[in-house]
Formats: C-alpha cells, sequence, structure tokens
C-alpha cells in the first residue's frame, strides 16, 4: 500500500503497549506515531505528533481514555479513535461513540483482526456486526426512554443527527444504507450491487451529509429506526 497512517498508543500499561506496537507495527501501512500512558498525556501527544488514529485503552488512572477522547475529538476532529478493552458491554461502546469514537477493539482479538479492523477504520469503511448494532440500538433506545422528550443529551454520539432538515435519500442511496447496516464492507456493497468501490464512497459520503451523521455506527441505527432493514 502505498499510503501509511500514523497510530498513537495509550494504554497505562507499558507491556499492553508493547503488545499494541508489535501488533500495529506488523502491518506495513501502519506507522507508530508515539506513546502515552495516560489520558492527559493523550491529549499533549496528539498535539505534537497529528496521528491518523489513536488507539486508547478505556480504563486508565486520572483521566480516563473516554474522557481523553472526547477531549481529543473536540480539539482534533479529523483524528480516528479506536477505544481498547477487555470488555464487550454495548454500554461501553455507547459511552465510546458518545464520546466520538469511531471503532471498539477487544484486546483478546488475534493480531491479524486487529489489523484487518484498522485498515477499515483508516479508510473510513469500517464494518458493524450486525448483532452488536442491534445492542446497540436497544441500549440507544433504553436510555433515550428513561430520559424523556426533548433530552438531548440521550440521543446518542452526536446530536446533530437529532434534529434540522434532512434530505431524501435516491433509491440507489438507499440501497447502499441497506447493505452498509447489514454490515458490509464498501467492497463487498459494490459487489452486491454492482458498482465500483469508488462510487459506493462517494454515495457514502452523500447519505452521510443529507442525513447529518458522522458514521456507519449512526447510519446503522438510521436504518433500523426507519425500518429500511429488518431487526
Amino acid at each position: 500500500m502505498s499510503e501509511t497512517f500514523r497510530v498513537l498508543i495509550v494504554d497505562d500499561n507499558k507491556h499492553a503497549r508493547q503488545g499494541m506496537r508489535e501488533i500495529v507495527s506488523e502491518g506495513e501501512e501502519f506507522v507508530v506515531a508515539g506513546e502515552a500512558a495516560s489520558g492527559e498525556e493523550a491529549i499533549e501527544r496528539v498535539a505534537r505528533t497529528t496521528p491518523d488514529i489513536v488507539l486508547m485503552d478505556v480504563q486508565m488512572p486520572g483521566m480516563g481514555g473516554l474522557e481523553a477522547a472526547k477531549a481529543i475529538k473536540g480539539a482534533f476532529p479529523q483524528v480516528k479513535i479506536v477505544m481498547v478493552t477487555v470488555s464487550d458491554d454495548p454500554a461501553h461502546l455507547f459511552e465510546a461513540l458518545k464520546k466520538g469514537a469511531q471503532g471498539f477493539l477487544l484486546k483478546n482479538l488475534n493480531p491479524s483482526s486487529w489489523r484487518e479492523y484498522l485498515r477499515a477504520i483508516a479508510c473510513d469503511e469500517a464494518p458493524l456486526n450486525p448483532e452488536l448494532a442491534l445492542s446497540i440500538l436497544r441500549e440507544f433506545a433504553g436510555r433515550e426512554a428513561s430520559a424523556g422528550p426533548g433530552n438531548a443529551a440521550a440521543g446518542g454520539p452526536s446530536r446533530r443527527e437529532g434534529g434540522g432538515y434532512r434530505e431524501p435519500l435516491t433509491a440507489r442511496e438507499k440501497e447502499i444504507l441497506q447493505e452498509v447496516a447489514r454490515g458490509l464492507k464498501n467492497r463487498e456493497v459494490a459487489l452486491a450491487l454492482g458498482l465500483s468501490e469508488h462510487t459506493v464512497k462517494n454515495h457514502l459520503k452523500n447519505i452521510l451529509q443529507k442525513l447529518h451523521l458522522d458514521n456507519r455506527v449512526q447510519l446503522t441505527r438510521y436504518a433500523y429506526e426507519q425500518g429500511l432493514v429488518d431487526s
């Protein structure tokens, strides 16, 4: 691959950082831009090293990974953040998405799965497992219900999705949205619909703009809520 992606590794455990460094370094498209041992240090290192991706441990002393993710996304919205944890609890993923994270990696996944997922994150095409998507949707729905109508804080990772005029999607855009919500990657969507991968990427960009959404997780939520895919 001609393009390389700079990765910042954040974990308070030096052995965990070393392990992540070894995994990332095995991918020729990744370059480790640096390491940090705390949320506070992560913010400083992002400003200094301008990484493309931050691998962020969720639980750290002092400022935890979730709060650090929120601060980083506020100052550097172009940086992609992938939270790293030992738990696959949808509630944790929900919180990570609220803070602006783009992804979620379990520490017990094999290294090749890590690299494949990071490639997808870097290229803006990380799929969401349909079963996990449903779990997240239930989490969203439960929190919105408990908060009651009119509570903007309960609506998910970006309140931009809660209001404003949305342009109607074309028939083709709806087809692409349906495939994305089923967990397909851009390449798989292209094959399923007989399109080029470049065309799929352009359509996804337009869909996100029309719906005022930020990422594939929010697209999946929207597709389920609108009945575009069966739950």
